[in-house]
């Protein structure tokens, strides 16, 4: 880790992402989202980061496949994920983390206060 990455800053990063445990299940989806532009994944020794800028969209059926399952669910997913940051919107066939609120809140059709119709 550099200092860059160390220093606190007041300000949104734009960025959103997961940790999880470098298991066999973590590292094939950290293979599977490290194809996809704009995805950044980071290994350690017992854990995964992955991260992207805005928005970031794990597709569960893409997810089995590479696991070679017939099913993998947005609460397989959480198993696998020690924490999070962005807001999360599980849906039934993919997670989605957004670095802004007011993003989440258009994918699910709400609008935010202090907003224009």
């Amino acid at each position: 880790m550099n200092e860059e990455q160390l220093q606190y800053h007041r300000t949104s990063s734009n960025r959103c992402g997961v940790t999880m445990s470098a298991s066999v299940e973590g590292n094939i989806i950290a293979e599977v989202m490290g194809e996809k532009p704009g995805v950044e994944v980071t290994k350690y020794p017992a854990m995964i980061r992955i991260d992207a800028n805005d928005k970031l969209e794990f597709d569960m059926d893409e997810i089995a496949e590479a696991l070679g399952e017939d099913d993998f669910s947005p609460e397989d997913f959480e198993v696998e994920t020690s924490t999070h940051y962005g807001k999360m919107i599980k849906q039934d066939d993919r997670v989605l983390l957004f670095a802004d609120p007011a993003d989440a809140a258009e994918e699910l059709g709400y609008k935010m206060p202090g907003t224009e119709s």
